[in-house]
């Protein structure tokens, strides 16, 4: 069969993906406008610009940077639990870098994301080259990086006080007339980068087919293990710049900040449709999952639901996720 008959057949089955990506995000799309409308007929405060941008959307940065990252490493079938306590870490380092350092505002920021990349490195050399399966070894990089974070602050916070300019990374604006926070602009230009990177590179290209398909992915030439650690340094990447944002919000470095951060996020790309399995998922999907956690926990808050309780319908709107990815999975 030639090559072009093979792609003839394999047009249908492509187009039913495609298809069913786009009423997997419709359908997420639609559960985050009944989840607004729900919020907003039970709180008089929900529905205003303030509470929505600089509420909403600024609690959205931090948790969608890292699902960001973690949709790369999830659709190649992989898992990273230490993107939290690393935040945490690169946030410490920024302190360290800018505070305690002196280094300028430029070169604090290219390190702590470097710090990132740096714990996104050793977790894809774990899993691609020394085989540990993704949960061992993000959950030990997640240990690593909460004692490292520990350590180095000397379990204190680090404030920022050398560099005012840190802080407007979050809290500022650049375009005059409309009050966005930098934060905001921020997460949605990087969303935006990476889903090019995710759609129309060979990058992206190869973290699909090796989430379909690894061992078919290898024996066609491609070099699975390189790319299996380029995907989980782009996701340490997101780590990093995350904690340049969380840390520029609270004007401090916090070195327990970053703990269950990993699980939100995580949640934030399964609710947007990216398959647990690997091989499918969209930064569209991952950027609407960030949205309905942030406007559930702001809701829930708002309504005066306990603490715990919010945890209670986090944990079961992620079950509900699963499942669905369960359906889709035996579907196809």
């Amino acid at each position: 069969m030639t090559q072009t008959a093979v792609q003839g057949a394999q047009a249908p089955a492509l187009n039913r993906g495609r298809l069913r990506a786009g009423l997997q995000q419709l359908l997420a799309f639609a559960s985050l406008i009944v989840i607004v409308i729900f919020f907003s007929l039970t709180s008089d405060v929900f529905f205003t610009y303030d509470n929505l941008v600089n509420n909403v959307l600024v609690s959205t940065v931090v948790v969608g940077l890292l699902a960001v990252g973690t949709t790369f490493v999830i659709i190649t079938g992989g898992i990273d639990l230490s993107i939290g306590t690393g935040m945490s870490l690169c946030a410490v380092m920024s302190g360290v870098f800018i505070e305690n350092l002196g280094l300028p505002l430029w070169l604090g920021v290219l390190g702590a994301v470097l710090v990132g990349g740096l714990i996104g490195a050793v977790n894809g050399a774990a899993v691609a080259f020394f085989k540990f399966p993704p949960f061992i070894a993000t959950l030990a990089m997640m240990l690593i990086a909460q004692g490292l974070a520990l350590v180095i602050s000397h379990t204190s916070p680090i404030y920022f006080t050398k560099a005012p300019g840190y802080i407007d990374l979050a809290s500022g604006s650049i375009i005059p007339g409309i009050d966005v926070p930098n934060a905001v602009l921020i997460f949605f230009v990087t969303a935006i980068i990476a889903a090019i990177l995710l759609n129309k590179t060979i990058v992206g290209r190869y973290t699909y087919a090796i989430g379909s398909n690894a061992d078919a992915t290898a024996i066609s030439g491609i070099n699975v293990r390189r790319w299996t650690w380029v995907v989980y340094v782009i996701g340490g990447l997101f780590i990093g710049l995350a904690g340049v944002m969380i840390s520029a919000r609270l004007a401090s470095a916090q070195p327990a900040t970053g703990q269950g951060y990993e699980l939100q996020a995580i949640a934030a790309v399964v609710i947007g449709g990216t398959s647990l399995a690997g091989g499918k998922g969209s930064m569209v999907g991952t950027v609407i999952g960030s949205l309905i956690i942030a406007v559930l926990n702001n809701g829930l808050q708002l309504i005066s639901v306990p603490q715990e309780w919010q945890n209670v319908v986090l944990g079961c709107v992620i079950l509900f996720a699963v499942y669905m990815d369960m359906l889709r999975r035996r579907e196809r």
